[in-house]
Order: C-alpha cells, then sequence, then structure tokens
C-alpha cells in the first residue's frame, strides 16, 4: 500500500531517531538501513526539503533529525514523500457522481483514512523507544548492538 520510497524515507528517519544529535553519513544510513545510496540520497534531499531533518556536507557530515523524534509523525514522513491524500469527488469526474463516491473509490477513501490516521498517531519516538529491549527491525546487528550498550550504559550525573 506504501510505496518504497515512503519505506525508505521511514527506514532513515527510524535510525536517525535512535541518534537524534549525531550526524549520520549518507553511507552509513545507507548501510545499516538497506537503502540503495543514490535512492536515498534523493529521498534524504526530500526529506531535508520538508524540515524533517538537517544536512551537512562535507567531511564530517551527515543527517540528522530537525526536531525531535516525539515531535515527528510517521504522516510526516509519509506526506514528505509521498502523500496520502483522501478522495473528495469522483476521480474519473463523472457528473452523476460528484461528491457521491462509488463504492470502490469510497472504500479506496476508507483506506486512505485508516492510514492517516494509523501513521498520524504515531511518532518516531514510537517507534524506537519500546518496553525493555530496544526493537531495531530496519537497523544492522552491529548497531544494534551499539544502541544496547549506550542506552545500558550508567548516565553521568
Amino acid at each position: 500500500m506504501l510505496s518504497q520510497t515512503v519505506e525508505y524515507a521511514l527506514r532513515a528517519m527510524a535510525s536517525l531517531a535512535y541518534r537524534p544529535d549525531e550526524l549520520v553519513p549518507t553511507p552509513e544510513l545507507a548501510r545499516t538501513t538497506k537503502v540503495p545510496p543514490n535512492y536515498l540520497a534523493k529521498v534524504l534531499q526530500t526529506l531535508a526539503g520538508a524540515d524533517l531533518i538537517i544536512g551537512r556536507r562535507g567531511v564530517g557530515g551527515g543527517y540528522r533529525l530537525a526536531r525531535k523524534p516525539e515531535d515527528i509523525r510517521l504522516l510526516d514522513v509519509i506526506n514528505a514523500v509521498d502523500p496520502v491524500e483522501r478522495i473528495t469527488e469522483c476521480p474519473l469526474g463523472l457528473d452523476n457522481h460528484g461528491p457521491n463516491l462509488c463504492p470502490l473509490h469510497r472504500r479506496i477513501d476508507q483506506a486512505a483514512a485508516k492510514v492517516i490516521e494509523v501513521f498520524g498517531n504515531a511518532s518516531l519516538a514510537d517507534m524506537v523507544e519500546g518496553e525493555g529491549t530496544p526493537q531495531l527491525p530496519l537497523c544492522d546487528t552491529q548497531m544494534t548492538k551499539q544502541v544496547q550498550i549506550t542506552r545500558s550504559a550508567p548516565k553521568m550525573s
């Protein structure tokens, strides 16, 4: 139902959410998210254009979240790359339909409404801050180990 570009954007944003205050280089992000580097670069540019991430070029550069993970809705990410739209009138332009949708378009609209509801009610933080051991479905095992070590390390006061 969601495009491959949306999935890639969600993978990248989830990966960045694990390291919200760090600049993550594009090659590293491509490796951990399993997204082709050239495709990822285009997705990241789109996300930066939507003010969801901030990028810095050059040595020591990379991308980081523009806001805290809890302030970024998954729907924001989706709409930045491939917006979900409700159907408000007949897409075929049939005069006799007007705002009354046929059964097919009514169901497509209902599905879009559910997508908007589900992803609009979930933040990036919801994807990375689970109970107990963090779940890292989009990251490689090396990053999983790094996050587990970082999160379990005692905090300095």
